[in-house]
């Protein structure tokens, strides 16, 4: 008997039934992600959180390489005739110019080149450029904005502050006058000073009265010498008291050695 239900519940092998079970009613539910909205994307991704990179340790850095420009051949050039001005001027003055017309300028040059002082332009790079390798380094200060040099082979301080007075936009920088650096103070001390003829005369007229005064001292005792002695040559000679007369001559030969 159980092997009867046993055949006829379990198929035979290689047994297909004729008929399948097929499902019916309602399906499974599944539910799909909706896409999320461009705002909603656009604040994530600015809001996303970016984890610090971890710092190296300082021996494993690179070091930096600086990239050089090479300077042009026109800037060369005109440091060439920069180092030549500083090299034979004397006088360096750095005056800001403050919108001058170019009627002004030319005027203005025309009245210092009576002085043998010339106007010279050269650009702020060129300046920044030459200047720190330069002994006059301490200059580069004075070159900010738009800025001439007047310059000139022997210091005329005086005759440059005399055409500068009636040119009330430029305005005096600075200078340097016989390689000092001097500010506007210090070059209206410098114009006050007596000119170097002056001086000179000065110090020989020192010189010769000092020497006239040393002549003088070293004949004052000969010279009275000899008048004491010219004097005892003229006094007449007296028979009865010749003893005193020696002894008042003896005393003034001594007081003129003295």
């Amino acid at each position: 008997m159980a092997a009867t239900l046993c055949g006829r519940v379990l198929p035979k092998t290689g047994w297909l039934p004729l008929t399948e079970s097929v499902r019916h009613g309602s399906k499974a539910v599944t539910r799909h992600r909706k896409p999320m909205h461009f705002l909603k994307q656009k604040l994530m991704a600015v809001t996303e959180y970016i984890p610090p990179k971890p710092i190296p340790p300082p021996g494993a850095l690179s070091p930096t390489v600086r990239k050089t420009e090479l300077e042009s051949g026109l800037v060369i050039l005109l440091k060439r005739e920069l180092a030549t001005v500083f090299r034979e001027c004397k006088m360096i003055a750095v005056v800001q110019n403050n919108a001058s017309s170019a009627e002004d300028m030319l005027l203005l040059k025309h009245r210092l080149y009576r002085h043998g002082i010339t106007v010279k332009y050269f650009s702020n790079q060129v300046m920044r450029s030459f200047l720190p390798d330069s002994r006059y380094s301490n200059m580069q200060p004075l070159f900010i904005g738009p800025t001439v040099m007047f310059v000139s082979k022997e210091p005329k301080v005086k005759e440059m502050l005399k055409v500068l007075r009636s040119s009330p936009q430029m305005v005096l920088l600075g200078a340097c006058i016989e390689n000092t650096l001097l500010s506007r103070e210090g070059i209206l001390n410098y114009s006050r000073l007596p000119s170097m003829a002056t001086v000179c005369g000065e110090l020989v007229g020192g010189l010769a009265l000092m020497t006239s005064q040393t002549v003088s001292q070293l004949r004052h005792h000969p010279a009275h010498l000899s008048a004491l002695l010219q004097q005892y040559v003229e006094q007449p000679q007296s028979a009865s008291t010749p003893e005193p007369a020696g002894r008042e001559t003896a005393s003034a030969m001594e007081e003129a050695a003295a």
